[in-house]
C-alpha cells in the first residue's frame, strides 16, 4: 500500500504548521486519548507525561514523518519498533491512536484542518500504522520464539539486590519457573511493569525501561537503578526507582517483558570501541564492555566514565578487573575533583590515529552526551560512529 501523490503534496505542504503547532497537537492528543481511553494510561510512562517529554517527542516523529513521507524508509524507527513490543503495544491500539490523532488535528487547527488535509493525514497515518504492525509482529514473534523468549510480561523473582553506589542498586532477577531465558545483546534494556497505589487509591501499572548491566547469563537478568530525587510536585520522577530501592525486597516477584532495543554493539565488527558514560548511563556499557572482552577479547576497547565522587561512582570493583585484563583501558573522571569532561581531557584518553575507524557509544544524562558529541566531532570523529542512548523518548543531542 503506497500514498497517493497528491496526499503527499497535501502532507508536506503541512510541515510549516507542523513545525508551530505540532507539540500543541501532540499534548491535545494524549489528554483526549488517555481520557477517553484510561486503560492505556497503562503502557505509558506517567513521568514523561507530565514532564511533556512523551509529547515533544510525538511531535518530532509526526514532523519527521512529514518531511519524509515520501522517503519512510529514510527515517530511523527501529527504536521505535522495539518500545512498542517492550510495551506491549498491540493491533487494535492504532486505530485508537489513530481517531485520536485525527481529532487532535482538527481541534487545534480547527478551519484550518479541511477535509483535503485531514484526508490525507488519515491515508498517511493508514500506511504508517500497517509498516508499524508489520514490523512489530515480525519483532513479536522472534522475541517469542527465540530460546527463552516469550510475550508480553513474564513473572521473575529478585535473587539479589546489590548496593553498586550512594544511589544505584543492582537488581538480579531468575524466572518463577525455572525454565530458560532469552539471551541479549548487550546494550539492550528490559522492561519492568510494577503495578502501584496512587495517593487517590487508584491502582495504575509504570512501566520503565532498564538496560541489562551485566554480560549476558542464561541464569539470571541484572538491572542498575539510580535512585531519583525523593518525589515532591515540582520532580514527579522517580516513583519506580524510589519504590525499587526501598520496597523490593529480595524474593518479590516482578513481572519483566524481554530483552529489546537496538542500541547494541556489534559483535560481529573487529573495529576499536570506545564507550563514553556519565553517572547511571554506564549501564549499558558496562554490559556492552564486559561482554566483548569475553567474545572478542582481541578487539581495542577504551572505557571513559564520569561521576560526581567516590560516593556515586558505581561499579568500581567490575571498572578494577576490566583494567586489570590489560585489554581495556579505563578512565574514570569525578567532576568534584577532576571538573568535567572537556575536549582536551578527552583526547588524552584516546588514540588519535583510531579516531576514523572507532565506534563510539555515549550514555548518560541528555546535557552530558550533547556536550560529549560535540567534542567527539570536533576530534574527528565521524559522526555516523556515533551512537547515543537516551533513557526516555527520543531526544536529538
Amino acid at each position: 500500500m503506497s500514498l497517493s501523490q497528491k496526499s503527499i503534496s497535501i502532507i508536506k505542504a503541512t510541515v510549516p504548521v507542523l513545525e508551530v503547532h505540532g507539540v500543541t497537537i501532540t499534548t491535545t492528543f494524549y489528554r483526549n486519548m488517555f481520557k477517553a481511553n484510561p486503560q492505556l494510561l497503562n503502557i505509558f510512562n506517567h513521568s514523561n507525561q507530565r514532564e511533556g517529554k512523551q509529547q515533544n517527542a510525538l511531535a518530532n516523529t509526526v514532523l519527521q514523518a512529514a518531511i519524509h513521507i515520501d522517503k519512510l524508509n529514510e527515517l530511523n524507527l527501529a527504536p521505535i519498533f522495539h518500545k512498542h513490543v517492550a510495551l506491549g503495544v498491540l493491533p487494535e491500539h492504532y486505530p485508537i491512536v489513530g481517531s485520536n490523532l485525527l481529532g487532535a488535528i482538527k481541534e487545534v487547527l480547527q478551519d484550518a484542518a479541511t477535509e483535503e488535509i485531514l484526508g490525507a493525514w488519515g491515508e498517511a497515518y493508514g500506511v504508517i500504522a500497517k509498516a508499524f504492525i508489520d514490523a512489530e509482529a515480525a519483532l513479536y514473534k522472534v522475541t517469542e520464539e527465540q530460546i527463552g523468549g516469550w510475550r508480553d510480561t513474564r513473572e521473575f523473582i529478585v535473587d539479589r539486590k546489590v548496593e553498586e553506589s550512594s544511589n544505584i542498586f543492582s537488581f538480579y532477577f531468575k524466572p518463577v519457573d525455572g525454565k530458560p531465558i532469552a539471551t541479549y545483546i548487550p546494550g539492550q534494556y528490559i522492561t519492568i511493569k510494577v503495578p502501584l497505589t496512587l495517593e487517590n487509591g487508584e491502582q495504575r501499572t509504570h512501566i520503565r525501561h532498564y538496560s541489562l548491566s551485566d554480560t549476558p547469563s542464561e541464569q539470571y537478568y541484572r538491572i542498575s537503578v539510580k535512585k531519583e530525587d525523593a518525589l515532591k510536585e515540582t520532580n514527579p520522577n522517580g516513583v519506580v526507582s524510589n519504590h525499587l530501592h526501598s520496597n523490593v525486597k529480595v524474593g518479590d516477584k516482578v513481572l519483566l517483558s524481554p530483552p529489546a532495543g537496538d542500541y547494541v554493539v556489534d559483535q560481529f565488527a573487529t573495529n576499536p570501541i570506545l564507550l563514553i558514560s556519565g553517572g547511571v548511563g554506564i549501564t549499558p556499557l558496562l554490559s556492552m564492555a564486559k561482554a566483548t572482552l569475553v567474545k572478542q577479547p582481541e578487539r581495542e576497547i577504551t572505557f571513559v566514565h564520569s561521576s560526581k565522587n567516590k560516593q556515586y561512582q558505581p561499579f568500581s570493583n567490575e571498572l578494577s578487573e576490566l583494567e586489570k585484563s590489560n585489554k581495556v583501558k579505563v578512565s574514570t573522571v569525578h567532576s568534584d575533583t577532576d571538573g568535567h569532561i572537556t575536549k582536551d581531557k578527552l583526547a588524552k584518553f584516546i588514540n588519535p590515529s583510531q579516531i576514523k575507524e572507532t565506534k563510539v557509544y555515549i550514555c548518560g544524562p541528555v546535557s552530558f552526551m550533547s556536550s560529549i558529541n560535540k567534542q567527539l566531532i570536533e576530534l574527528g570523529y565521524p559522526k555516523e560512529n556515533i551512537s547515543y542512548e537516551i533513557f526516555g523518548p527520543f531526544t536529538n543531542v
